[in-house]
């Protein structure tokens, strides 16, 4: 994995190609050319053909984190390097290096497996290892971000490989450097994980905590925390492979100490998380079930009954109809709270800037 080979079968493109088994909406998107990265030079080859090269690119993972339009004309770029490995460890840190086709959680049961400690609280988040960095996953007090060395990402520009580290990713919530300065122009290939030799557990979130002592378990383990994780998520969540979704939609709101104190004022059961910096992330979930979504539908696109942050594919949704649907909660959360919500997830009908 480490070593990139240069020369590799030639790349093979399909054209109208169904991406409806590549999105966990479960959208019947057509892409107009799609190609499966294996390999370094599978990129290189791509950046070495004009008429590839003139068309708009979208770099696809799990499909987890996307809106796909009815049709992309677009080269889609389906990223399927695979391999993991511990490459080394120091005084305070085991390094994992994980290939960017790896699925996310199934690296985090593989780390547990090798006696690692650390991904448990980001266990069963959608998606792959490359677009993980990307989003700067994150769940139950929990980033990638906390347990990130380095990744490796090809330049598109240069051609050349390069090597990031933390800071140069420049880290925020559910944002890197890769939704900004380097969108499409940098695509992961795989990234070193820097996992704690001295183990503690995280359990800031009253969920976890609450799970842990229903079951008894006083001195939790790595393995406690992942299956308390999983089993919080599962009850919450709906299995993409049974409806449609993209996981939690929007972002927490991010707001000053005086509009959540007026916001109180209003709504004294506001569900709110305080901020280093001062400010409070609030419960976008809480929102929208205020608002009075939660369970609700529009068109073939609806809100989850059990948790207002997810949104749905009734069956036979279109990207289409996940915007909609998004616009209306947006707009009746800012009409009652005066919070705007921004989505997570990528609409590709934008995908020429990508």
């Amino acid at each position: 994995m480490t070593n990139h080979p240069t020369h590799s079968n030639p790349l093979a493109v399909s054209t109208e190609f169904s991406l409806r088994q590549h999105n966990t909406f479960g959208i019947a998107a057509i892409a107009s050319h799609f190609a499966e990265i294996r390999s370094l030079a599978d990129l290189q080859s791509v950046r070495l053909n004009p008429q590839l090269m003139s068309m708009p690119r979208l770099i696809l993972g799990g499909g987890s984190n996307l809106v796909l339009s009815d049709r992309i004309d677009a080269l889609v770029l389906h990223m399927c390097l695979q391999g993991k490995q511990i490459v080394g460890s120091d005084a305070d840190s085991v390094y994992v290096q994980v290939a960017a086709g790896e699925n996310w959680h199934q690296l985090v049961l593989w780390t547990l497996a090798q006696g690692l400690g650390g991904l448990e609280n980001m266990a069963l988040i959608p998606g792959t290892v490359g677009a993980a960095p990307v989003q700067n996953i994150g769940a139950y007090g929990l980033e990638l971000k906390d347990v990130f060395h380095h990744l490796e990402a090809f330049d598109w520009e240069s051609g050349e490989l390069v090597k990031l580290d933390k800071a140069a990713c420049q880290f925020a919530y559910r944002d890197s450097i890769f939704k900004q300065a380097f969108k499409g122009r940098m695509t992961i290939l795989q990234v070193t994980l820097a996992l704690p030799r001295l183990w503690q557990p995280r359990l800031g979130y009253a969920d976890v905590q609450r799970f842990l002592d229903q079951a008894g378990i006083t001195a939790p383990t790595a393995q406690d925390v992942c299956n308390a994780v999983i089993a919080i998520r599962q009850s919450k969540l709906p299995d993409p492979a049974q409806i449609g979704n993209a996981g939690s939609f929007f972002k927490n709101p991010i707001v000053s100490a005086a509009q959540r104190t007026q916001l109180l004022t209003q709504f004294p059961e506001l569900v709110s998380y305080a901020l280093e910096d001062g400010r409070y992330k609030l419960a976008a979930g809480w929102l929208i079930e205020k608002a009075g979504w939660k369970g609700r539908q529009l068109g073939r696109a609806g809100v989850y009954e059990k948790q207002a942050l997810v949104l749905v594919n009734r069956g036979q949704a279109t990207g289409a109809d996940i915007r909609a649907l998004a616009a209306a909660i947006e707009h009746d959360v800012r009409a009652l709270f005066q919070v705007s919500l921004e989505a997570e997830p990528v609409f590709t009908d934008s995908v020429q800037a990508m």
